[in-house]
């Protein structure tokens, strides 16, 4: 095990028990501690976080009562667990250290008086406060920190966010440290990257295969109006220690909510809508184990830690196949079995087969008598690529190339050819 020069920081450690450092944190904390930008794409759940907390601890001047870090989160739940972890760090040091969080759905003169009264030593927050505070109100100073971290970037900085970010980063000395981490980089992001990172070293760190998990992936058909009959199938079969019903739109998970509480079923339902207190009340009642069942958004597919995840339901598939690996990836950690229920549609055929070709391996179920049992599969690979194909070529007879080629007909009429092999496929059921 590495050995810090900080005591408090060997002390922390100690106390988390970590006794071996994860990949991911031996690739990246010498080149943090050699000053060097880095890109890290690693997956949630490999140590992340403590790999750029350590080195900002390490490198932390103290006595010195100026912002020295600033870590931007995508999430409140994902920066408040950033806050935690760096709190239990801090907790050991004799000296007292301030780590502020800075989120939406708190109160802005209760952040604008603790600023004005004295500067943070390390700042964590969602990218819109940062900005605020930063841009806006011209309160918040980081052109004096070491380390600028952003964690679970391709979140952090959607398309909404990279312009805004650029005055933070212009104001930051030129012998910062910046680390950006992601499970995946979007093609978006990498002009972002090459302007502002500094000869940036790119690791990437995926130890735990995706078909290494502990974790069986089945498939159950159901059609857009039985939905909800097939998940009562399933809740009748499945008992969850502790199970989240994945949903794509905060319209749908709060159907789910209100339907599984009509079922009497221990649930609670989690969103983007809900105002933050509310969401901070109910993430600690579910740290609590308080509920069986969480109906949630993807607001918690990534980075948060709950622990006892037994089960992950997919109501609606995700539209983002990475979404898919980070959802079923809050199940079956360390030594734990997981299980992975999806409901699916003859028009996701082709999404099972990608997954497929991840490494992730599926099977098909039925829900007979309360038993999951294997799908009647005879020849359905064959069957199901000989109806792909013939809706295919129907559809591609439906919708023609334009005579008139414009800028983004392609994608144009990708779309509009997927629709219309929906379409086809819903009515040859």
């Amino acid at each position: 095990m590495k050995t810090f020069k900080k005591d408090y920081i060997n002390k922390a450690l100690k106390e988390l028990k970590f006794n071996e450092l994860t990949d991911v944190q031996k690739k990246v904390i010498p080149f943090l501690e050699k000053k060097r930008d880095i890109i890290v794409e690693a997956n949630t759940g490999t140590g992340k976080t403590h790999a750029f907390l350590l080195p900002i601890f390490e490198s932390l001047d103290e006595e010195s009562h100026e912002v020295q870090a600033v870590i931007l989160a995508p999430t409140r739940e994902l920066a408040k667990q950033i806050q935690d972890f760096a709190m239990g760090i801090a907790v050991h040091s004799k000296k007292p250290i301030t780590i502020d969080l800075y989120v939406g759905g708190v109160d802005k003169k209760d952040i604008l008086h603790r600023i004005k009264k004295r500067m943070p030593q390390i700042v964590i927050g969602t990218p819109g406060r940062i900005i605020d505070l930063v841009v806006k109100e011209n309160v918040l100073k980081v052109h004096t920190a070491k380390y600028f971290i952003i964690d679970e970037a391709d979140m952090t900085l959607d398309k909404n966010f990279i312009e805004e970010m650029s005055p933070i980063l212009d104001v930051l000395n030129k012998t910062a440290v910046k680390a950006v981490f992601s499970a995946t980089i979007p093609q978006y992001l990498r002009p972002f990257l090459r302007k502002y990172l500094e000869n940036p070293e790119t690791i990437n760190v995926h130890p735990q295969d995706v078909s290494s998990l502990n974790i069986k992936h089945f498939f159950i058909k159901t059609r857009e109006q039985k939905r909800f009959n097939t998940l009562q199938k399933m809740i009748q079969t499945i008992n969850p220690y502790l199970a989240i019903i994945f949903c794509n739109t905060k319209e749908s998970s709060e159907e789910v909510f209100a339907w599984m509480k009509e079922q009497k079923k221990s649930v609670v339902l989690i969103h983007g809508g809900l105002e933050y207190r509310k969401r901070k009340q109910l993430m600690k009642r579910i740290d609590k184990l308080e509920f069986q069942y969480i109906v949630a958004t993807d607001i918690i597919s990534r980075g948060i830690d709950i622990v006892g995840i037994s089960h992950i339901i997919n109501y609606e598939l995700p539209k983002n196949i990475e979404f898919y690996i980070h959802r079923t990836g809050r199940t079956g950690r360390v030594d734990f079995d997981g299980m992975a229920l999806s409901l699916y549609e003859f028009s996701d055929n082709s999404y099972v087969d990608r997954l497929e070709k991840k490494g992730i391996k599926s099977k098909y179920k039925d829900i007979v008598n309360n038993e999951l049992v294997d799908a009647v599969v005879r020849n359905q690979r064959k069957n199901r690529e000989r109806k792909e194909n013939q809706l295919d070529r129907d559809a591609k007879l439906i919708v023609r190339k334009p005579k008139k080629v414009k800028p983004g007909y392609k994608k144009k009429n990708k779309e509009r050819l997927e629709k219309e092999i929906k379409k086809m496929a819903r009515k040859r059921r």
